[in-house]
This record gives structure tokens, C-alpha cells and sequence, in this order.
């Protein structure tokens, strides 16, 4: 039987050595290239819930990391530390409660054969979640007394305080030095402010960061969120109460700037001494016995009311006091004429301090009555830390 024209074997030999060729260069790259980078992600994606506590973790067997990307269900970047010798990447922080997140990696084998996965994973449920109030408040300008405080909404365990306190950070537009100290509330609640050793030199500039998402407070249950928040500190004002003169002198800058007469505590209720925080004010406000103990013994409307102590201590307008400047009869506070309790009022900022002198209550004020930071030494207050 004839072929014809040898057309066959030309196809033929062609076509057998194109394919000898391609098998042969396939099976060479896989020869060279080697297994990939085996990349295990922590918690990992088994499609249980992870448990909290811990950080994420991304190992590679077999190679390294060249890139890491997590990401959580709420579309934020979640920071973390890849090795030097690339064979881990750890997040700075542990998982929060009921989140999803989404690990990106790129790994590249000993031979140099790049790899990507995508691993996914959801976090346990927390039963109970610890949420936080800052004082002051985002954004901003207080006086150069003020603290930062952080109220828990639910108990920080005494086990449980140093690593909370360590995820706190606080920084400054000029060098300040400062610390934390725990503090009972005086509602009860668990606290922690941050005080400078001295007071705050006028137009700090200062940040609050807090990396507590996935910390466990204990009793109090688990920190579900970050926090980061920044206020400024205002003009340098501070007041003087001398309680034998019946004097309030204002000062700014240290120097004095204007006085006022008024009537501090009686014998029977002097009025708390040390230095004091204004915490609050109201333009408005009447003055209850029953608050501070008196039972029903008095309802008086004021005005311009500086707040300092959580129990009581204030600064206001008296009209009803026909002994101002002469005679020490107050429960405590330091009643003024009205237009002087307004002089003051405008003076004083929230976070500026008020120095009660020569009063002859010797009853310690505890930090936890409003925000009473300054009236304990440095050394004192250094020993409230949870880091020893």
C-alpha cells in the first residue's frame, strides 16, 4: 500500500517532537521549583469558632513570608510583626469577640516557588464585654490639672490590671513625664487615670492609644475594641482658697489675675483642703440637702457652680448668704455673690485646679472623689501602678 508523497512522516515527526519537547521542559520547572512554602495560620479556619486570648499567628514550613495581610469584618488593617528571617508574622494584638478575619499571605519556597492563600476564621462570643468612658472627651481643651481617666463599665480583675495597663499609652506634643494608678470610683466602678508629675504645661498637645481589643478583664469580661483619642491642654488658670480670709485668688500664668470674697465651711463642715480638679459645671443647679446627708433640710436654687469633689465640694453663688466674706457658715462649698460666682466660673476651665489653704478639715479626700489626682505626692501616687 503506498503513502503517498511522504506527506505522513512529515506530519508525524514534527508533531512527536513538539510534544517530547513540552514534557520535557513541564517536568523540569516542578524538578527545580520544589514543593510550596507550607503556610499555617492560627487560629486556623476549621470552621469552629476561635477561642480568645490570643494573638493571630501565620507560620510558613519550607520557605518564607514575603507578605501578610489580615483583615477584619469591618474592613480595618490589623497591624503585626513579620520576622526577620520572614518564617512568622504575629499580630500586636489578640482577636476581639464575635469578629471574622481574613488572612492574605505570600510566601515564596527554599527554590524560590511563590505561593498565595487566603485562610478565614470567626471568634468566639464574649459572654460579657467591658466597655470604657473616657475623661476628657475627644477632641478636647482642658485645664492643666486634668488627668485621663478611664472608667470600666464592669470590674478589672487585680490579676488582670498589668496587662491592661501595659496596652494603655499616652503620648505628648513636648516631653512629659506621667503614670497610671488604679483608682476606685467614686460610684464604685474600677478606674485608671493617668496624671503628669507636675501640672500639664499650657497647649500640650496629647493622644490617648489603648490596644486592649481581645483582652480579657476577668470577672469584667473582654475588651472588644481599640481605642484612640486625643484632647488638648488650654490656658495655665488655676484658683486659691484661703478659708481664714474668706479669699479666692485667681491665677494665670502664676500670676495673680483678680479675687473674690466668700464663705467656706463652717467649723462643723469645713471645707475639704488639698488641691482639686474642677470636674464639671453647671450654669444652673439647685443645692439638695439630702445629697451630702442633710436629709430635707434645705432646696436653694444657684448659679454658676463649679464642681469639684464627687461628694459635694463645689463653688456657686450664694444669694441666700447675708455673711459672705465675713463669716465661714457653708456645709463645705464656697458660696459667692453671684456675679463673682460667674467671675470664677468663667475662669476656671474643667481640668483646672483650686487649692483649699488653712482649713481645718483634716479628712483625706480620696483620689477616687471626682478627679482628685493631685492630692497625693508623686511618690504616692507611683505606687498605685499594677507594673511592679
Amino acid at each position: 500500500m503506498r503513502i503517498g508523497s511522504g506527506r505522513r512522516p512529515v506530519l508525524l515527526i514534527p508533531a512527536l517532537l513538539g510534544s517530547l519537547a513540552l514534557t520535557a521542559c513541564s517536568g523540569g520547572a516542578k524538578a527545580d521549583a520544589g514543593p510550596e512554602a507550607k503556610v499555617t495560620v492560627t487560629p486556623s479556619a476549621d470552621g469552629k469558632a476561635a477561642a480568645l486570648g490570643s494573638p493571630i499567628s501565620v507560620k510558613a514550613d519550607g520557605g518564607r513570608l514575603t507578605a501578610v495581610d489580615v483583615k477584619d469584618d469591618k474592613g480595618q488593617n490589623v497591624a503585626g510583626q513579620l520576622a526577620d528571617d520572614g518564617s512568622s508574622w504575629t499580630s500586636q494584638g489578640k482577636v476581639r469577640p464575635q469578629a471574622t478575619y481574613t488572612v492574605h499571605t505570600t510566601a515564596k519556597s527554599d527554590k524560590g516557588r511563590e505561593s498565595s492563600t487566603t485562610s478565614k476564621f470567626t471568634t468566639q462570643q464574649a459572654e460579657k464585654v467591658n466597655k470604657l468612658t473616657n475623661t476628657p472627651a475627644d477632641g478636647e481643651t482642658v485645664g492643666t490639672g486634668m488627668p485621663v481617666s478611664i472608667l470600666f463599665d464592669h470590674k478589672v480583675d487585680k490579676d488582670k490590671r498589668a496587662e491592661v495597663e501595659k496596652a494603655l499609652k499616652v503620648g505628648t506634643s513636648v516631653p512629659v513625664e506621667g503614670a497610671w494608678g488604679w483608682v476606685t470610683d467614686y460610684s464604685g466602678k474600677d478606674r485608671i487615670d493617668w496624671r503628669p508629675k507636675s501640672p500639664w504645661p499650657a497647649g500640650t498637645k496629647v493622644t490617648v492609644k489603648g490596644s486592649l481589643a481581645g483582652i480579657d478583664s476577668g470577672e469584667g469580661g473582654w475588651f472588644a475594641r481599640d481605642y484612640n483619642y486625643g484632647f488638648s491642654i488650654g490656658k495655665d488658670r488655676k484658683a486659691v482658697i484661703d478659708v481664714p480670709s474668706h479669699s479666692l485668688t485667681m491665677y494665670e500664668d502664676g500670676k495673680e489675675v483678680g479675687s473674690v470674697m466668700g464663705s467656706a465651711g463652717s467649723p462643723e463642715a469645713p471645707t475639704r483642703g488639698g488641691i482639686h480638679t474642677v470636674r464639671s459645671k453647671a450654669s444652673d443647679e439647685v443645692m439638695e440637702s439630702s445629697t451630702i446627708g442633710y436629709g430635707d433640710q434645705w432646696s436653694l436654687p444657684s448659679k454658676w457652680v463649679t464642681h469639684m469633689t464627687a461628694s459635694g465640694t463645689f463653688l456657686h453663688s450664694a444669694p441666700w448668704n447675708k455673711s459672705i466674706g465675713v463669716e465661714n457658715n457653708s456645709h463645705g462649698c464656697f458660696g459667692m455673690t453671684t456675679e463673682d460666682a460667674k467671675k470664677v466660673y468663667d475662669f476656671l476651665s474643667i481640668g483646672s485646679t483650686v487649692e483649699v489653704k488653712n482649713t481645718t478639715n483634716t479628712e483625706k479626700t480620696d483620689v477616687g472623689n471626682g478627679l482628685e489626682v493631685w492630692q497625693e505626692s508623686w511618690d504616692q501616687w507611683q505606687k498605685r501602678s499594677a507594673l511592679k
